[in-house]
């Protein structure tokens, strides 16, 4: 017998609680058995109590609580280790999906055609009950952002409803807390290069007035998520698209560093060096963290020592980049700008290729076991 493990985040929602999982329970046959995992995340309502009850009236169904609110993220992180069956389902208790829908994901990886299903709004499905134009516009944008540097062709990143084989879901380990969970899952499943499908589903979404909870706040966090988790594998042109706006700011930071220096009476040598000091350690603590993996490729102090090299070497090009085109009559501005466009591109390409991996990390299988 195939079994279907369905985990099913819960933080306050005991209008749907009980009917959510109903209905979820209506889709077992003769061919599908299925494991309900309901994770409390601290409700203060009565979600517990509903969530404990149907667990003594259904020995499909096991629960677990969190001791404090952690977030959707760690409800999933915690449902999905607990999961036995052969393949593993997110649902949510909200009712704004139909478990109808999730049967029919469930039977590709079932039959064998797929190994990640994913669910999606945006595609021709059941009824979609019509609600925010905003909230559309942005779950499209994250979704676009996604696929830009995970090379995927998702319509709906941010889709709750998605079925893993099991050896693929808890062969990752997931760190958000919250709504980052989306495009983090996204980015590691991704690196594994499995059979991804897709399917139009219904979706009667919510108001904030019924309920609602993702707001403003995690659609920044979203984005955060998808660099953090996805760009430092992007192809290069990709890579190297984001590297430059969260570059130029420091730049300009540092060519405003040197001017400081230089009208203190500091030497113009010492100057420079210490505005590109300023705007090395800023890029370090910045840029690298959101675009590339430190600490991917060896010991810390190698890294470290690369690090340097890379730094030296732009500081170098911007140095004799700005004393060249100073000295030729250009004015200082423009040989500092021009001085640090070069130091931005020496950085990059040293970065990526001698500091920083841009591989999977290790771990990320190649293949998928069946």
């Amino acid at each position: 017998m195939y079994t279907a493990s369905i985990v099913v985040p819960c933080f306050n929602e005991d209008p749907t609680l009980r009917a959510s999982v109903e209905k979820v329970l209506e889709i077992a046959d003769e061919s599908l058995a299925l494991e309900i995992i309901i994770v409390d995340d601290r409700s203060s309502d009565r979600s517990w109590e509903i969530a404990v009850a149907l667990e003594a009236e259904y020995a499909q169904v096991r629960v677990h609580r969190h001791q404090v609110n952690r977030g959707k993220g760690a409800a999933l992180r915690t449902g999905l280790a607990e999961a036995k069956g052969d393949v593993v389902a997110i649902h949510d208790a909200d009712l704004e999906y139909d478990p109808k829908d999730l049967r029919k994901l469930i039977a590709l990886v079932q039959r064998d055609l797929a190994d990640v299903v994913y669910g999606s709004r945006f595609l021709s499905g059941g009824e979609h009950r019509v609600l925010y134009f905003w909230h559309s516009i942005g779950n499209r944008f994250l979704t676009f952002l996604s696929n830009m540097l995970t090379d995927l062709n998702l319509t709906d990143m941010e889709t709750c409803y998605k079925v893993f084989r099991r050896s693929i879901i808890q062969d990752i380990q997931i760190e958000e807390e919250r709504f980052g969970f989306e495009p983090e899952i996204v980015a590691k499943v991704a690196e594994k290069r499995p059979r991804i499908y897709e399917m139009g589903i219904s979706y009667f979404g919510r108001t904030y007035e019924e309920g609602k909870h993702i707001g403003v706040r995690d659609g920044f966090r979203a984005i955060f998520c998808i660099l953090k988790y996805s760009a430092y594998r992007a192809p290069w042109p990709i890579q190297f698209v984001f590297f430059v706006p969260f570059t130029l700011p420091l730049g300009v930071m540092g060519i405003l560093l040197t001017r400081i220096f230089l009208s203190l009476g500091m030497a113009s040598e010492m100057s420079a060096f210490l505005g590109f000091a300023g705007f090395a350690l800023a890029q370090r603590f910045a840029t690298v963290p959101a675009l590339f993996r430190p600490g991917s490729r060896s010991g810390r102090l190698f890294e470290w020592l690369r690090y340097l090299l890379v730094l030296g070497a732009a500081f170098f090009s911007f140095l004799i980049t700005l004393a060249g085109l100073n000295g030729s009559g250009l004015c200082y501005g423009r040989s500092a700008t021009l001085g640090m466009i070069a130091a931005i591109l020496v950085s990059y390409f040293g970065f990526r290729n001698l500091v920083f991996s841009s591989q999977p990390r290790a771990g990320a299988a190649a293949t998928v076991s069946r």
